[in-house]
Formats: C-alpha cells, sequence, structure tokens
C-alpha cells in the first residue's frame, strides 16, 4: 500500500477514536509533516478558560502520528509506529481554537534504514501548538518507533 493514496487524517480518525470525540481536523498531511486543529469548545475548558491540557497533548500527539503516517505508513505491514515518550512545555495560556504542526526530525531513509537492519527506530517528532494569532501556546517532542510485526 502507498502511503501516498491513503488520506492520513481520515485514516488516523478512523484508528483512533479520540482524536474524532475532540473533533480534530486534520488541515494538511505530507511527507513528515502534519497540521491539524480543534474548534475552541466550552466542554474542553480548564479553570482558566483556555483547552484542557489533554486537549493540547492529543492535539499535538495526533499530529505527530499523522507526519510519522505521512512519511513512512507504507511500512505499516512490516512494523507498528508507536509513541514511547512525549515532553510537553506549556508555554502560555491557550484561548479558542487551537492549531498544532508537526514535522519528523529524522529522514525517512535513515528510519527505513535501520528497520531494513533488522533495528527497532526510534526517532522524535516535534510538534508547535499555536493559538488563533500563531503565537506558540505549548511545545511537544513525541518520540516514536517502528516496531517489527510479529510473523
Amino acid at each position: 500500500m502507498s502511503i501516498m493514496s491513503v488520506d492520513v487524517g481520515a485514516l488516523m480518525l478512523q484508528s483512533v477514536p479520540f482524536a474524532q470525540t475532540l473533533g480534530i481536523v486534520f488541515d494538511s498531511v505530507a511527507d513528515g509533516r502534519a497540521i491539524c486543529h480543534v474548534p475552541d469548545r466550552a466542554e474542553f475548558r480548564n479553570h482558566v478558560g483556555g483547552p484542557h491540557a489533554g486537549v493540547l497533548f492529543t492535539l499535538a500527539e495526533s499530529a505527530s502520528g499523522a507526519a510519522v503516517l505521512s512519511s513512512l505508513g507504507d511500512q505499516l505491514s512490516r512494523a507498528m509506529p508507536l509513541p514511547t515518550t512525549a515532553t510537553i512545555e506549556f508555554r502560555k495560556v491557550a484561548e479558542g481554537e487551537v492549531r498544532a504542526e508537526a514535522r519528523l526530525l529524522a529522514s525517512r531513509e535513515e528510519v527505513v534504514a535501520r528497520l531494513d537492519a533488522g533495528e527497532r527506530p526510534v526517532f522524535d517528532v516535534a510538534v508547535e501548538v499555536t493559538n488563533a494569532d500563531g503565537v506558540v501556546v505549548s511545545a511537544l517532542t513525541v518520540t516514536w518507533t517502528l516496531r517489527p510485526n510479529r510473523p
């Protein structure tokens, strides 16, 4: 299966129902990058009026997963992408709609070469979450691995 023929955003929403629950919209997904947003909803706000930290994290982690699939989705027949760790920095109180932009920090060639060598590749995805004014409200690094499928 060529990942280029697949709507990665739709695949994410199908395989991760919680992303549907939050109403995440995948705006752009290609070549190891993903941009998505979540609308402002009163029921998702925290005690200071912005999106709850869990909303910010889920949005960012979903963007990172879409970025991974956009670059490495053609490897699904032999390996499962899994996040292993994530760090999040809350810089400002977010208000209103928030947007996440994720980018793979490793090259596709490097990751596939490690998989071809029988290794379990580990690589990072950087994500910035911005408010409607484009101000960075959170920054994340999500570490991913490709776990080889068992025969």
